[in-house]
């Protein structure tokens, strides 16, 4: 599989980045393990994951998804094959959120244990915290670095502006800086990254890894009516791009998967691979199909005609 360095970090990932968040939510234990088991068997052992998943759903508390992979690294003993990512930040419960270096110590502790490893290799703030200086937050994420707690620091839903000043912040201080940033990008989520995001992460070299790589499953082309969205756990996400400008783009993915015996789950991956600074598109799966598709897009080259045509049918969004 191909691979990628994320930023400046000497980390070399898969190009694909397997999404946890559904570990614990729409996969039990049992489900969630042998997506693991088989997602290591086809070289994709770089996994995302946040303290909060799944705090949304009804009777979790967040960490589920955290404790899962913790379970499953003590049952197999492969910690040391998985580049392991994890998030802190967002709202889990009273006093329980933000970027604050006591907030921070905590919540270390907190996902290492549940994880059930002594260190993760990249550590990233799940949402920029305004009430919180940026130089106290980096400072904090450069001692857990120091303490060999983390490997290496990445950020999340910030705007340009703030991952720019985080990162003069941080050569100014001489602080650990980010080496990546995790946008909501897309085919049909474009603007806000290539706009804001996307001159800032080419002009320091830091990767980009973005969620949502396929709108909530709208881009793998499984809900065309509203109808399709009823009753699934990620329908309302994709509900909301079943429009005349969204159709469009699933019908130009059809074209070209039907180009490239592939399908729209693939060449959507493939797009976003391709992209100036993207270094590896996170896709969750519930199935060992949807595992193949996360392979089968790595290795799909699209030719520049083919990017084009699905640039051009996506510029609205």
């Amino acid at each position: 599989m191909q691979t990628r360095k994320l930023g400046n970090s000497g980390l070399n990932v898969p190009v694909v980045m397997l999404g946890g968040n559904v570990f614990g939510w729409t996969l039990d234990e049992s489900a969630s393990f042998r997506i693991l088991d088989a997602a290591l068997d086809k070289g994709l052992n770089f996994i995302d994951t946040a303290d909060i998943y799944s705090y949304w759903d009804p009777g979790n508390s967040g960490g589920e998804s955290e404790t899962i992979l913790g379970r499953w690294f003590t049952r197999t003993g492969k910690r040391d094959k998985v580049i392991l990512a994890t998030k802190l930040g967002k709202p889990m419960g009273e006093e329980k959120k933000g970027l604050s270096a006591s907030y921070m110590k905590q919540a270390v502790e907190d996902s290492l244990r549940r994880l059930q490893t002594d260190f993760i290799d990249l550590y990233q703030a799940h949402m920029d915290d305004p009430e919180t200086p940026l130089e106290e937050t980096l400072e904090a994420f450069t001692r857990l670095v120091k303490e060999g707690k983390v490997r290496v620091i990445g950020a999340s839903n910030y705007s340009g502006q703030r991952l720019k000043e985080s990162l003069e912040i941080s050569r100014k201080h001489q602080l650990e800086n980010y080496q990546s940033i995790q946008p909501h990008y897309n085919l049909v989520e474009r603007s806000a990254y290539e706009k804001e995001i996307a001159p800032v992460v080419q002009a320091s070299g830091i990767g980009a890894i973005p969620y949502y790589s396929l709108a909530s499953g709208f881009l793998s082309g499984k809900y065309r009516t509203l109808e399709d969205t009823q009753g699934k756990p990620r329908g309302q996400g994709a509900a909301k791009y079943i429009t005349p400008e969204g159709l469009a783009v699933l019908q130009v993915l059809d074209e070209v998967a039907e180009e490239y015996n592939s399908n729209p789950a693939r060449v959507s991956l493939a797009w976003l691979i391709a992209q100036p600074g993207i270094t590896a598109p996170i896709a969750s799966a519930t199935t060992e199909s949807q595992l193949q598709d996360l392979v089968e897009a790595t290795k799909l080259i699209l030719r520049p005609e083919s990017i084009d045509k699905l640039t051009s049918v996506s510029e609205r969004f």
